[in-house]
């Protein structure tokens, strides 16, 4: 169990690009594939992963190791998808100080921004959906989620702010609305 956690998670270390956010959907699909949690399980495990610091990924693979393993498993799951990036990164820096400037480089690195961009949206999305998957759940559930969740997006870019008070007023209409 210990090595499938840990290289689980390197891969997922090793092949994603683009931060946190976007590496979402990747461990995911490969939360699920195990069977370590269940739809809700990884939901569960973003949002927590979300609200405590540091990169939303690893966190996302502490919980999820700690949740399969105990405490071993968080370690397993951190090792695995921290060494990779650390190993790639020494060696990217390396290379790409000699060539950051050479016009494919920076091509390549404009053409990665609209996929790591989706990813992203991709993430958002399946929380959303996932927040209101329950079968039990009304369908004004969805439609509260979908509004607060454009009302948040509409708050940070329209009226700029701060995003604590965007999660605290969320987590505030949480309780409101559904409990």
């Amino acid at each position: 169990m210990l090595s499938s956690i840990f290289w689980t998670f390197a891969k997922i270390g090793l092949l994603s690009f683009g931060g946190g956010f976007s590496m979402l959907p990747l461990i995911r699909h490969e939360t699920l594939a195990h069977g370590w949690l269940n739809e809700s399980g990884f939901a569960e495990a973003v949002s927590v992963a979300g609200m405590a610091p540091g990169p939303i990924a690893l966190n996302s693979a502490i919980f999820i190791g700690y949740r399969t393993a105990g405490l071993v498993g968080s370690v397993f799951a951190a090792l695995g998808m921290l060494l990779p990036s650390v190993v790639v990164i020494v060696l990217l820096t390396a290379f790409l100080r000699r060539v950051h400037e050479h016009r494919i480089v920076r091509a390549i690195f404009y053409g990665l921004r609209p996929a790591v961009a989706a990813l992203i949206v991709y993430a958002a999305y399946r929380l959303i959906v996932s927040g209101s998957a329950d079968a039990a759940a009304p369908l004004w559930h969805t439609i509260v989620i979908v509004a607060m969740a454009l009302a948040a997006f509409v708050a940070l870019i329209r009226y700029r702010l701060h995003p604590l008070s965007i999660i605290v007023l969320s987590g505030l209409l949480g309780i409101a609305l559904f409990s």
